[in-house]
């Protein structure tokens, strides 16, 4: 009977152990999903907000939309609507697949990767390449007069194998 008894009182030590534990990693994981989605809340600023972080050169990742740009700087001289891959890094930041060499993939890139109709603005006088996705500023990236001029002919270039299909002009 002692034998018993004994290993009635491990079993329950064990149970509460784990209960325990389990109660643990139910808070943990429920305090990590409350502060992301808190996070997460707190959105895009109000357009007003967007046009004064442009203003002042502050080009916010995801919090910054294109017509916030548009309003401030006006119409971007170059600017290209396609179909994009994204490489997602550890920080959740987004890195255009057409700004990494065909083939290779960006410094400390892990696994993810999203897709979307991306918005690329090139602003010559700037120096400043964006590229929005769902009207969110994802990525920018300062070119030198030269890499800009060498974007601006490769999206020349693939312009003259578009179809009417591809740029919505309505077929006879």
């Amino acid at each position: 009977m002692k034998d018993s008894a004994k290993t009635k009182g491990q079993d329950s030590a064990r149970l509460d152990e784990t209960v325990r534990m389990i109660v643990r990693r139910v808070l943990m994981a429920g305090t990590l999903l409350l502060v992301t989605g808190i996070s997460a809340c707190r959105g895009v600023p109000s357009l007003a907000e967007q046009e004064q972080l442009v203003r002042e050169g502050n080009l916010a990742l995801e919090r910054v939309t294109a017509r916030a740009v548009v309003n401030v700087w006006g119409e971007p001289p170059h600017y290209q609507t396609k179909f994009t891959q994204f490489f997602v890094m550890p920080d959740f930041t987004m890195i255009p697949a057409s700004r990494v060499a065909l083939g290779e993939s960006p410094r400390g890139w892990e696994a993810g990767v999203h897709a979307g109709e991306g918005v690329f603005f090139l602003y010559p006088d700037r120096g400043w390449l964006l590229v929005f996705l769902d009207d969110r500023l994802v990525y920018k990236e300062t070119l030198k007069a030269e890499e800009m001029r060498a974007l601006v002919e490769s999206w020349a270039y693939e312009d003259r194998f578009k179809t009417r299909l591809l740029d919505g002009t309505p077929m006879p």
